[in-house]
């Protein structure tokens, strides 16, 4: 089976001049941990929601925030990013991305094209999701099974 079954399609990017700012907009609006940073469309780095929380300080958004605090989100996304980016190509397998994440101790997992532009990314919960699709199909094939021998 390939990536493409199981990837999210159309992942968000952002760009490395891209402010902090642009990077909690984003996490304010979506339920995903990861936000793939491209420049001309190459990936090129990957900011997850802890490395933006480790770049701003904890009172932002409280009461207790300074204008030191505010101005941490004028910080670009190129400060904070990782530069180490572990991506399979878009015609892996599944396979491949268990291994991947298995070598790597990645959440998730970005999707490339021939010019390692981001098709798609996918998360441990993805795989997960799949082994537990495949096990229930399983098990009610073999409830199936097994309530057909004893009707007959």
């Amino acid at each position: 089976m390939k990536v493409q079954k199981i990837m999210n399609i159309d992942p968000v990017t952002v760009n490395m001049d891209d402010t902090l700012q642009t990077v909690r907009d984003i996490f304010d609006l979506v339920n995903f941990h990861h936000l793939l940073v491209v420049h001309n469309e190459v990936l090129v780095g990957i900011v997850s929601d802890r490395d933006f929380l480790k770049a701003i300080n904890t009172t932002l958004g409280t009461p207790l925030e300074t204008n030191k605090d505010l101005a941490a989100l004028n910080k670009r996304v190129h400060q904070i990013m990782s530069r180490k980016v572990v991506a399979v190509k878009e015609d892996a397998t599944i396979f491949d991305v268990v291994k991947t994440f298995n070598d790597h101790e990645v959440s998730c997992i970005p999707v490339v094209n021939e010019h390692n532009s981001p098709v798609g990314i996918v998360s441990s919960k993805d795989v997960l999701r799949l082994l537990q699709s495949n096990m229930e199909k399983r098990i009610f094939n073999e409830h199936s099974l097994k309530k057909m021998n004893n009707d007959s």
